[in-house]
């Protein structure tokens, strides 16, 4: 079978969900392939609710990427009815016996400066202030500083994809699931997708593979890109824990280099979801262990909750395992693929991309359509790995 189409999207996760939605509202014919059906669990896009704030302190780049995705999130739910985006805040904090408000190096210090920078309403907490406040937390030592930014909270990562993917299959889009792509040829004049099932034309073609992108994009991604499992775990609260009214989602730092994040117990599940994140341990699509061992949870409770957050007990109410395909930098890659012509790679997300996936699909869009995009993009482009081995 052969298809044609002005745009294919290859990867209809957090990225091509939303470049898929953004390209076939603007009229463009585009073909959207997974090797799954999205939204699933198999990839970087899943676990309930991902984190959402304004003052991202991993960089100054991302802030005007997450205020339209925020934008983008609130027009989402008035088209579809869903609830994507929770808006209970996000609390960013550190409680280290080693905290030193002048480390430029802390995240909640450089979480802080950012939103200085940027007028991003926030509040400065203390540790008294965190403790009555949100009294999960009244573990946190006396000398913890917190950030508490109202506008944050967190996005529901399976409703938005599933959402964005209706809403591009009403305006004209298809998409193949189930389907896995195993070339792409490129010419002048556009490119080639061979699939285990068809051929597709396209003028032009965005990847948005994650952990796939590696193999599929070739040099220089097979160098760049590496693959990192990640384990996020729900714990059972113990029937007298005490939150407040609204909780916000969290980012606690510990320690030098020691931080786990989590979120508000969902209505209904008495349990608390958090996790951490690694970057020392490499894995790939072929060898991912999707499953978490007891040792692994017990490891979990011991280093990052006991005597951290209060009402939480040590039995998992359920886990789940993703992959992080993440650059040498930590920062996103989306750039034109320097080799394969009219291929426009939007990968790798590090772990952080999901709150900015709406913004990033509608400036993907516009680039696929005009050649550029509102927001500024340069600062993920592959000319700052020029030199590297």
């Amino acid at each position: 079978m052969e298809h044609r189409c002005e745009v294919a999207v290859l990867g209809l996760g957090a990225m091509g969900a939303a470049t898929a939605y953004q390209l076939a509202k603007s009229g463009v014919r585009v073909i959207g392939v997974d090797r799954y059906h999205p939204p699933h669990t198999q990839g970087s896009s899943h676990g309930d609710t991902r984190i959402t704030r304004l003052s991202v302190g991993e960089g100054a780049a991302y802030v005007p990427i997450v205020r339209n995705s925020h934008r983008i999130w609130r027009e989402l739910e008035a088209l579809s009815g869903e609830s994507l985006f929770e808006q209970c805040g996000v609390l960013v904090m550190t409680s280290s016996p080693d905290y030193d408000a002048n480390d430029a190096s802390d995240f909640t210090n450089r979480t802080f400066q950012l939103a200085k920078t940027y007028g991003i309403e926030h509040e400065v907490l203390s540790a008294e202030q965190i403790r009555q406040r949100f009294p999960q937390f009244s573990p946190v030592l006396d000398s913890a500083v917190g950030y508490f930014e109202p506008n944050g909270g967190y996005v529901r990562p399976e409703r938005c994809i599933a959402v964005q993917l209706r809403l591009a299959e009403e305006h004209g889009a298809t998409l193949l699931k189930g389907e896995t792509v195993t070339a792409i040829t490129s010419h002048e004049q556009g490119v080639t997708i061979t699939t285990d099932q068809r051929t597709i034309h396209a003028d032009k073609v965005v990847v948005s593979a994650g952990m796939w992108s590696r193999e599929l994009l070739g040099q220089p991604f097979d160098r760049l890109l590496r693959v990192c499992r990640q384990k996020l775990f729900w714990f059972e609260l113990e029937e007298s824990a005490r939150f407040a009214q609204v909780s916000p989602t969290f980012i606690f730092t510990h320690g030098p280099g020691q931080f786990h994040y989590g979120f508000p117990p969902l209505p209904g599940e008495g349990s608390l979801k958090v996790a951490t994140e690694q970057y020392s341990e490499e894995s790939s699509p072929d060898t991912l262990d999707r499953t978490v061992s007891a040792a692994e949870a017990r490891d979990m409770f011991e280093t990052q909750v006991r005597g951290r957050i209060a009402g939480v007990t040590s039995r998992v109410v359920k886990s789940a395992v993703c992959a992080y395909t993440v650059t040498p930098d930590s920062h996103f890659i989306i750039d034109a693929h320097p080799s394969l012509k009219n291929t426009l790679v939007v990968s790798a997300c590090s772990g952080h991309g999901f709150k900015h996936s709406a913004a990033l699909g509608e400036a993907v869009a516009q680039w696929c359509v005009r050649g550029s995009s509102d927001l500024d993009l340069s600062a993920f482009s592959l000319k700052r790995f020029a030199g590297q081995p």
